[in-house]
């Protein structure tokens, strides 16, 4: 089999940074905004044109066009934590009370953001993937996915300060497999994820190798990527609403039954999120479960769960 590093993958590609004004979202303080980097590194997925070679020049020889990755962090426990790369914060500074976090991460859901947040309160740290605006993966001293989600938001309410880092779409998407554990690694054609030895890492996308880092583990292992990476949900402890069973009222019974007048006055206003969230509460699914099911982020729920119970169409089981 041919050495995979022996390949050359398609060209980085790269995009000019939007406008730090147009980041921003339009309720954060002012203060925020000065926080802002003014001309933050941005990985984006637009190829810009390249001019043909004249027929009548002769082409230079082909160049290894593997992007070499910097660690962002030195040393980390965390695994996650120890292959994320080098990149210029586009938020910087955000702390409790001048900013929502909760706001702020649905913000990064309406603009699909790519990139990570990291979270650091004196020599506590956390780790939070964001793929498509959607907290796909975590890591903190000693704990991954939804406890380490958890562990970011109370650093934060304790005073953390926190950063906003922007990755391209492919980086995120390889990262987004990274976890408590490695796998036996084994190199398909359509493989993405990271590939860790005690040599470095590499990062393949569809069976490619797009980066390479001086990040290491002390053993060969694999971290591969799902085809599209779950949203993570909070834990009990943080979003215990998310968790509780609900139960619908006649008049909630009968919004989803499309005989009845009360079933063409809720689809009006809540539309399908709304029928579909109400189908799940019948079938007895927690809204964490139905976030699950669905993919869907918690706060795309909350407030519909918020008004259902105000205007009578279920109540707290």
């Amino acid at each position: 089999m041919t050495d995979p590093r022996q390949r050359r993958p398609a060209a980085p590609r790269t995009s000019q940074p939007p406008k730090a004004e147009e980041q921003l979202p339009h309720n954060l303080p002012q203060n925020l905004a000065e926080g802002v980097l003014e001309s933050p590194i941005w990985i984006g997925d637009d190829e810009p044109a390249v001019p043909e070679t004249p027929t009548n020049e002769i082409a230079d020889e082909p160049v290894d066009l593997i992007d070499e990755l910097k660690p962002m962090y030195t040393s980390p426990a965390p695994f996650l934590a120890r292959f994320l790369p080098q990149s210029a914060p586009t938020y910087l500074g955000l702390r409790a009370p001048y900013c929502d976090l909760h706001a702020f991460l649905k913000y990064l859901h309406e603009i699909a953001w790519h990139g990570y947040i990291h979270a650091s309160l004196g020599d506590q740290s956390a780790y939070v993937l964001v793929f498509e605006g959607r907290t796909v993966a975590a890591a903190a001293a000693s704990a991954t996915g939804e406890q380490a989600l958890g562990e970011m938001l109370n650093l934060y309410e304790q005073g953390a300060d926190i950063s906003a880092h922007p990755l391209s779409h492919t980086l995120a998407h390889v990262l987004s497999g990274v976890g408590s554990r490695a796998w036996k690694f084994n190199l398909t054609e359509d493989f993405t994820g990271l590939h860790a030895r005690p040599s470095g890492a590499i990062f393949y996308a569809r069976g490619e190798i797009v980066a390479t880092m001086p990040a290491t583990l002390p053993y060969e292992g694999a971290f591969p990527a799902p085809l599209r990476p779950q949203t993570l949900i909070l834990p009990r402890s943080l979003a215990g609403w998310a968790h509780h069973t609900y139960s619908p009222t006649l008049r909630g019974r009968d919004a989803v039954n499309p005989i009845t007048d009360i079933h063409l006055s809720f689809k009006a206003k809540y539309g399908p999120p709304g029928i579909g969230l109400m189908k799940a509460i019948l079938q007895n699914l927690t809204p964490a479960e139905y976030a699950m099911r669905e993919d869907l982020a918690l706060h795309e729920i909350e407030p519909l769960l918020q008004d259902f119970s105000k205007t009578g169409y279920l109540r707290e089981g």
